[in-house]
């Protein structure tokens, strides 16, 4: 997909360049008018006048500012209560950061260890 961010420079709109980053799921599968709908929210949201790059500020209108914005834009027009930073942190980053560091960490102690990982026949892997 593309990955919509925002710097000093304003938007970009990157098609690579993000393959290390962790990708966390903000929309239930179920929701399927918003998740059609997405692409061209965020396109819209992305053209307004607070993300001009002469706005960017390092610490308090930044990427992470443009994305919790982007959240709450889309709660309100769904009729729900905006999060605060915190409250966005701890509920979405955290949780999938704590998950891609307890990997990373097994991947490297599997890295420098003697380890062959057998895929499971068919049979034990559906039971």
């Amino acid at each position: 997909g593309v990955v919509y961010n925002y710097d000093q420079e304003g938007v970009h709109r990157d098609e690579s360049g993000w393959e290390q980053c962790i990708s966390i799921p903000l929309v239930q599968p179920d929701m399927v008018e918003l998740l059609q709908q997405w692409d061209n929210l965020l396109e819209e949201f992305s053209l307004e006048e607070a993300w001009l790059p002469h706005r960017y500020e390092e610490q308090e209108h930044n990427c992470y500012t443009f994305a919790l914005a982007f959240v709450n834009r889309v709660r309100r027009g769904r009729g729900r209560q905006p999060l605060s930073k915190a409250r966005f942190t701890e509920s979405f980053l955290l949780p999938h950061t704590r998950e891609a560091s307890r990997y990373l960490t097994l991947h490297q102690q599997l890295a420098h260890r003697d380890f062959y990982i057998v895929p499971l026949p068919e049979q034990e892997r559906d039971s």
